[in-house]
């Protein structure tokens, strides 16, 4: 157990703060001898004294400002949990479970996940980025508190966020490339289509073109890019992921 309570450093800081007994104890709304006592039990219970007089005032003695500056982090690390326990009394949650389709633009998720955490710094952030219907099947189960989704949620309020719009894509050297002609869907249908699954456990569904011969499903999003990048096939792919690589191409 500590010997020196929250309370004591409290006092200490404020006679530092306002130069002195009588400043202080007007501060806090407390009498001089409280104040003086508090820092003198402090004092003898470290063995170390914190305060020397100069003139009518007090200052920190060397040691004193080691320790003071110490203390001063405990005080605030107080203050911010009592804060947050005044937060969660009112009904903050200590944990947000948020599902975000892949398909959603990056650079928005991650403004929109700074933005949050700078309002609420103590709320934890769980992050699921899902496919298809795997965020509404997190909802609809109670694992998740807020999905963006392509799909709906029957029962749920939303709201529109952004429109995405996907792309039949393949690296420059791919065979798809060198027919040197405009391509129609008979002409994806041979070759291998890159695919990402529906991270739904339940009732996962399929969606969007596939009619190819061959398929290579995945579970992530990046993992189809980065085939894509090395020429192992084709994938239909939202802009949001590939909008800047479609400008270098172009």
């Amino acid at each position: 157990m500590s010997r020196v309570t929250l309370s004591q450093w409290q006092m200490l800081a404020a006679v530092v703060d306002h130069g002195g007994f009588a400043r202080a104890a007007e501060a806090v709304h407390k009498s001089p001898s409280t104040l003086n006592h508090a820092v003198h039990k402090l004092e003898e219970q470290l063995g170390v004294q914190v305060l020397e007089p100069v003139g009518r005032q007090v200052r920190l003695t060397e040691a004193g400002e080691l320790l003071l500056r110490r203390a001063r982090q405990l005080i605030e690390s107080a203050a911010s949990l009592e804060d947050v326990a005044t937060r969660l009394a009112a009904g903050l949650e200590a944990e947000v479970v948020v599902a975000i389709d892949q398909v959603f633009p990056a650079a928005a998720q991650a403004k929109a996940l700074e933005r949050f955490s700078e309002t609420y710094p103590q709320v934890r952030v769980q992050l699921h980025e899902s496919v298809l219907n795997g965020g509404i099947e997190m909802l609809y189960d109670g694992r998740a508190d807020l999905v963006v989704s392509g799909i709906e949620a029957q029962g749920f309020l939303g709201e529109p966020l952004v429109t995405v719009r996907f792309v039949a894509v393949a690296h420059p050297r791919h065979a798809l490339h060198q027919l040197g002609r405009s391509l129609d869907l008979r002409d994806l249908a041979q070759h291998r289509q890159l695919v990402v699954r529906d991270s739904a456990l339940r009732q996962s569904t399929n969606a969007g073109w596939l009619k190819a011969e061959q398929r290579w499903t995945v579970t992530h999003l990046n993992t189809s890019l980065d085939m894509l990048r090395r020429g192992l096939g084709f994938a239909w792919m939202p802009e949001t992921r590939i909008g800047e690589e479609l400008k270098t191409a172009n």
